[in-house]
C-alpha cells in the first residue's frame, strides 16, 4: 500500500521531535560540565565547544532538525511545525529522571495544552498550495504583507538582542525564548523554501543557479545559528522543563502567524 507525502512527513516530525527533545538533556549536561570547569555559557563562555556530552547533543539535535528539514518537503508547514510540541514531552520526562528537574502539576498542564493545541492545529490545518519554484516562493515572501511581518519580527529581536538581554537576560527567561522563538518563525519560512529547491532539484527542475535559493539558504543559518546560541545560554540558566515548554509554545504561536501570512500569500 502506497505512503501519502504527508504520513511520511508527520512521521518525519515526529522522529525529529524524538531526537530533539533528547538533544535539550545532553546538551544541557555538557553545558553544566563545561561550566564546571570555565566560563558557563549564560555569561558567553565557549568552553563547551571542548566538551564531548556537549556535541552528542549538537548531533542528536542536527538529525532532528535533519528530519524535520525533510518532513518540510513532503509535507504542509501547518502539519508539520505543532508536532514540535512533542518534544516537551520526551525533554520533560528525561529532565525528570536525569537532570532531577521535578516536572510540577502547573508544568505536566502546560505540556497537555501544548499536545492538545497541536492536535487541533494538524486536524484544522488549511490546503497549502505548493509553489512550482524558488522564484514564486520569493514573488511571495516579498508581498507588503510578509515584508511587514519579517521587518517587525528582526526589530523586535535586535530590540531584545541590544536593549533587554544585558540587563534581563540572566533573570528573565522570556528574553532568550522571545528571540529563538521570534526567529524560529523566520526560520520555518526560510527552511520551507530551501526543502522545495532540493525537491524540485531532485525532479530535475535544478534550482541551483537561482541566487534567492542561496538567500533562503543563508536566512536559515543565520537563523538557526542564532536560536541555538541563545539556546545554549538560556538552557543553562534555567530549569529545561520551562525552557522545553516555553521555547515550543512560543516558536507554535509565531511560526503559526508567520505561516497564515504564508497560507494568505499561497492562495493569490
Amino acid at each position: 500500500m502506497a505512503v501519502s507525502n504527508n504520513t511520511r512527513g508527520l512521521v518525519l516530525a515526529i522522529v525529529s521531535s524524538a531526537f530533539i527533545g533528547a538533544s535539550f538533556i545532553l546538551k544541557k549536561k555538557g553545558l553544566k560540565r563545561a561550566g564546571a570547569t570555565g566560563a558557563r555559557a549564560g555569561v558567553g563562555g565557549y568552553s563547551y565547544l571542548l566538551e564531548p556530552l556537549w556535541w552528542v547533543g549538537m548531533i542528536t539535535m542536527i538529525l532532528g532538525e535533519a528530519a524535520n528539514f525533510v518532513a518540510y518537503i513532503f509535507a504542509p508547514a501547518v502539519l508539520v511545525t505543532p508536532l514540535g510540541a512533542l518534544s516537551i514531552i520526551i525533554s520533560a520526562v528525561l529532565a525528570h529522571f536525569m537532570l532531577k528537574e521535578r516536572l510540577q502539576k502547573m508544568g505536566v498542564l502546560g505540556c497537555i495544552s501544548c499536545i492538545v493545541g497541536s492536535v487541533v492545529i494538524v486536524i484544522h490545518a488549511p490546503q497549502e498550495q505548493s509553489p512550482k519554484s524558488v522564484l514564486q516562493i520569493w514573488n511571495l515572501a516579498t508581498q507588503p504583507a510578509f515584508l511587514i511581518y519579517a521587518a517587525a519580527t528582526l526589530s523586535i529581536v535586535l530590540a531584545l538582542v541590544l536593549h533587554f538581554e544585558p540587563r534581563y537576560g540572566q533573570s528573565n527567561i522570556l528574553v532568550y525564548l522571545g528571540i529563538c522563538s521570534l526567529m524560529g518563525s523566520l526560520t520555518v519560512v526560510s527552511i520551507k523554501a530551501v526543502g522545495i529547491a532540493i525537491k524540485l532539484t531532485f525532479e530535475g527542475i535544478s534550482q541551483v543557479a537561482y541566487p534567492q535559493t542561496w538567500f533562503f539558504v543563508s536566512v536559515a543559518v543565520i537563523c538557526v545559528v542564532t536560536q541555538l546560541n541563545y539556546l545554549n545560554k538560556v538552557s543553562i540558566l534555567f530549569s529545561n522543563v520551562f525552557v522545553s515548554s516555553l521555547f515550543v509554545k512560543s516558536c507554535l504561536m509565531n511560526n503559526k502567524i508567520s505561516k497564515q501570512i504564508c497560507l494568505h500569500l499561497f492562495s493569490m
